[in-house]
């Protein structure tokens, strides 16, 4: 149970951090993706976001909604495969 648990919480910070990640590199705040979001009839508060972001926990059409909207980098196993590798303790 334990390991699932590592692993599962492994995800979670792996999609907070290509969230963050995407965000930093366009300048963009929680309050500018909500409006971004609006934009496309996606509606999501700042705090909202801040809440689901940081946990990493979020389904996936909103993952998918949210990296359309900041116009994300296209991801790769290898991206992910480094996220994850660095989580490792």
């Amino acid at each position: 149970m334990n390991k699932e648990l590592n692993a599962k919480n492994a995800w979670r910070q792996t999609v907070a951090r290509v969230i963050k990640s995407e965000m930093s590199v366009r300048g963009v705040k929680y309050q500018d993706l909500s409006q971004r979001l609006a934009a496309i009839d996606i509606e999501q508060s700042a705090d909202n976001l801040r809440n689901k972001v940081n946990k990493g926990i979020m389904g996936a059409d909103l993952m998918l909604q949210v990296l359309y909207v900041l116009k994300a980098r296209p991801l790769d196993a290898a991206v992910l495969e480094e996220i994850l590798t660095d989580l490792q303790p």
